[in-house]
């Protein structure tokens, strides 16, 4: 906020308002005043109890009150006196210096002017314009994170998100909704990918060791210029979705690493069920139990390696071959065969898709 933008509108009205009257910031130093010479001056009265108190309060021979959006205020604006008189001077003080802040924030805010460019809501003519106004480097390497709260919780995660990434300059946390909070981080040019999983887990970490929140948190892809800010954010929250679909029990999902889910999930929905139709004969794959269904799992995790699979699942590798041909009796699909296999697991992955319907953007 410009304190000459504040020192404008204390001029203007010392003379409506025939008091001295100032405005004092959150690290209680004068930044504006009807006398000049008080300007810098440090008010070591004021308490942070006042500055978390939205009432009029007196001090000496000035009267106070606090305006910010903040829950501890950023301001506070003072006049002279102890009357009546005073308190309605710095109520109506109060009121207009808070608008004026607002749409101050509103115009010449960057975090205000980063929401707008990764939700979409402005022109891609006026970005470049409108960076170039407030200053902002839009060359630089970013990159888009999306943390999800899974978990109801008390406390303020998007506070405790701000308090990881203290350089406002370069970092903007965003509050999204209610359970949804954007991370735009500048990184340096040619970071690996591990490395901005390495960040992510971090956060999850903090939240659940320190403050029992379980967060999820989605990756974007790296962006050398700012107009594409809006395709990574994007990212980060298709992999939230696409991981609750197939990585049901991973808390960090990196677009770069959706694989074929990111393909699955582009898919129109009549298209995978035709295809399910054309792979399994009617009702073929819900035949399959829990069991027969755990066995391929591992048996993909294991390379469709029979002997290393039957090892893991504590079984004779006769009644895993078994398994494999009764898989291939009902479905067709011998899983022994990579052709097959893939077909297999493509198909798997479709009906979990389907399953779960989730949210496109």
């Amino acid at each position: 906020m410009s304190n000459r933008l504040f020192q404008s509108v204390v001029h203007q009205m010392k003379d409506a308002i025939d008091r001295t009257i100032g405005v004092v910031d959150e690290t209680s130093v004068t930044i504006a005043c009807s006398e000049l010479g008080k300007i810098g001056e440090v008010n070591e009265d004021i308490t942070a109890d006042q500055m978390s108190n939205p009432e009029p309060f007196v001090i000496g021979n000035y009267t106070y009150q606090t305006f910010g959006s903040k829950p501890r205020a950023e301001y506070v604006v003072f006049v002279e006196g102890n009357d009546d008189l005073a308190q309605k001077y710095v109520s109506l003080l109060s009121i207009s210096m808070s608008s004026i802040k607002q749409y101050y924030d509103e115009k010449y805010d960057r975090g205000n002017f980063i929401k707008n460019v990764i939700l979409d809501n402005i022109l891609p003519g006026d970005i470049y314009l409108k960076a170039r106004e407030l200053h902002f480097n839009s060359d630089v390497t970013r990159v888009c994170m999306l943390v999800r709260v899974v978990s109801k919780t008390d406390i303020s995660v998007y506070d405790i998100v701000q308090n990881l990434f203290p350089d406002k300059n370069k970092d903007f946390i965003i509050n999204i909704n209610e359970n949804d909070i954007a991370i735009v981080k500048e990184i340096r040019a040619g970071i690996s990918a591990k490395d901005l999983e390495k960040l992510a887990g971090s956060i999850v970490d903090t939240l659940s060791s320190e403050f029992y929140t379980h967060v999820v948190v989605g990756i974007g892809t790296t962006t050398s210029g700012i107009k594409d800010l809006a395709r990574s954010f994007k990212e980060a929250q298709i992999a939230l979705e696409v991981g609750k679909v197939f990585d049901t029990e991973k808390a960090i999902v990196s677009y770069d690493n959706l694989g074929i889910a990111r393909l699955i999930y582009q898919l129109p929905t009549t298209l995978c069920e035709m295809f399910l139709r054309e792979v399994f004969s009617k009702g073929s794959i819900e035949s399959l139990d829990q069991e027969t269904l755990f066995t391929i799992q591992r048996f993909f995790e294991n390379n469709l390696n029979v002997s290393e699979t039957s090892r893991k699942l504590f079984v004779h590798r006769n009644t895993l071959v078994y398994r494999l041909e009764k898989i291939k009796k009902l479905t067709g699909l011998d899983l022994r065969e990579f052709e097959d296999a893939i077909v297999f697991k493509v198909a798997l992955m479709v009906k979990k898709y389907l399953t779960a319907n989730p949210v496109k953007y």
